[in-house]
């Protein structure tokens, strides 16, 4: 017996922007229940791990006796704004590298494609690192001591920045993963490492000899970091660092990332480890 199907009524443009961000709203909480099934113990992990980084630096900072080269200001919330970049910086990293890819079996699914799994990625990351901020500057202003920062929005729009630097580069490795996976994989692990110490959340540009300066000019998370704290703290205005240079690299990265994602896409097949 021969069964028909009605024909698919074409949709309205809102339509088409409505049905990408339902999607993209299941895909962010797929991504964010990654790590945990239960999305407040995400959120709460998230939390403890910035909490553990903020605490490691403090003692690190009193034990070699560096916390008079810091800004004048608070001294916690001065090791928070660069916490919480670099957090967010190579967090949206991870996530985007770990997106599913096009011979994924997710993209088994019509209305799945690679820009919602790298969307949701994103944005997921995003997602829960900003909750965890708030949660924990909240707590800290409501339990510990009140602060004040100069320029809120500008500071915030800092974080943004490092969100998008940190998925742009992950679009870059996303796409050249299924191509050298093993090689994306330690040089993702190594680059979240390195900015450890590279992406400047230790010192202040201003304080720092040329070639110092020279060592640390070429990441964009450094420029954001401290330009971050310029808007922080009010005595603090950043000389040798540019908020813009780090968008453009992540705007030149996000042009490459999506040349190299589209023709990964026109090339990958669910046969593709076993061609090679």
């Amino acid at each position: 017996m021969v069964q028909f199907q009605p024909a698919r009524k074409p949709q309205t443009s809102i339509g088409i922007a409505l049905n990408i961000a339902e999607l993209i709203y299941h895909s962010i909480v797929r991504s964010v229940r990654k790590s945990h099934n239960n999305a407040f113990m995400a959120l709460a992990l998230n939390m403890l791990q910035v909490v553990i980084f903020v605490l490691a630096f403090y003692v690190m900072f009193m034990v070699l006796g560096l916390r008079g080269a810091a800004i004048r200001g608070d001294f916690l919330i001065y090791i928070m704004s660069g916490i919480f970049l670099y957090m967010t910086h190579t967090k949206t990293l991870g996530a985007v590298v770990g997106a599913d890819g096009p011979a994924s079996p997710m993209m088994q699914h019509a209305p799945m494609n690679t820009v919602i799994s790298i969307a949701s990625a994103a944005l997921g990351a995003l997602y829960i690192q900003i909750l965890s901020l708030f949660m924990i500057l909240f707590v800290y202003h409501v339990a510990f001591t009140p602060f004040e920062v100069d320029d809120a929005a500008s500071a915030f729009g800092m974080l943004l920045l490092a969100w998008f630097t940190g998925a742009a580069l992950g679009l870059v490795l996303l796409a050249l993963k299924p191509w050298a996976p093993t090689f994306v994989q330690i040089f993702t692990t190594i680059y979240q490492r390195a900015n450890m110490i590279a992406s400047g959340k230790m010192f202040v540009a201003n304080t720092l000899p040329s070639f110092m300066l020279a060592m640390f000019d070429w990441n964009p998370l450094f420029h954001l970091i401290d330009q971050s704290r310029g808007y922080v703290f009010i005595n603090y205005n950043p000389r040798y660092s540019s908020w813009e240079y780090a968008a453009w690299i992540g705007i030149v990265l996000v042009m490459i990332g999506l040349m190299g994602e589209f023709y990964t896409r026109r090339n990958a097949s669910l046969s593709w480890n076993a061609k090679r």
